[in-house]
């Protein structure tokens, strides 16, 4: 197998936005993935691009990717915040995860972030023992509060 590691490019994004799908069937909820290919674009190589990511392939295909972005915290300054680890399904648990990890890693430490963070699902028992092999805080007692555009739209101000 040749594998790689690489900065994703914008010619991966239809790849990348199939892996994502493939997460969110995973999470149980594919109904949530609405940004549209031009819209992961435009954010992630556009003018004002808001998020890097790595991919790893094998002999060329792209298995696997993670997405950060910075995250500016008050308490702690600036932070990569990991939004997405994705290895496609028939190739976990075979060293790629750690590879992108790995990566993530060496920027947060070339960039100076001062940390990292990331959300795991609390059922997602694989993925959590994954990030306690890093010694990683898994925290509980916070919840997850959003918006969705359609909401954001009727909100009277």
């Amino acid at each position: 197998m040749n594998i790689k590691i690489r900065e994703a490019r914008k010619e991966d994004c239809n790849r990348l936005l199939e892996l994502v799908n493939e997460l969110a069937l995973f999470e149980r909820a594919p109904q949530e993935v609405t940004v549209t290919t031009e819209e992961f674009e435009d954010a992630g190589f556009g003018n004002k691009p808001v998020w890097k990511a790595f991919v790893a392939e094998v002999d060329g295909l792209i298995i696997g990717f993670a997405l950060y972005y910075v995250r500016y915290s008050t308490w702690k300054g600036c932070r990569m915040y990991l939004e997405d680890l994705i290895v496609t399904e028939p190739m976990r648990g075979k060293g790629f995860g750690k590879l992108l990890f790995n990566r993530l890693i060496r920027e947060a430490r070339e960039l100076g972030f001062s940390g990292m963070v990331w959300q795991v699902l609390d059922w997602n028992q694989p993925a959590i023992d994954f990030y306690k092999k890093y010694e990683a805080n898994v925290e509980a007692g916070w919840l997850n509060a959003s918006l969705s555009k359609e909401q954001l739209a009727t909100i009277n101000l």
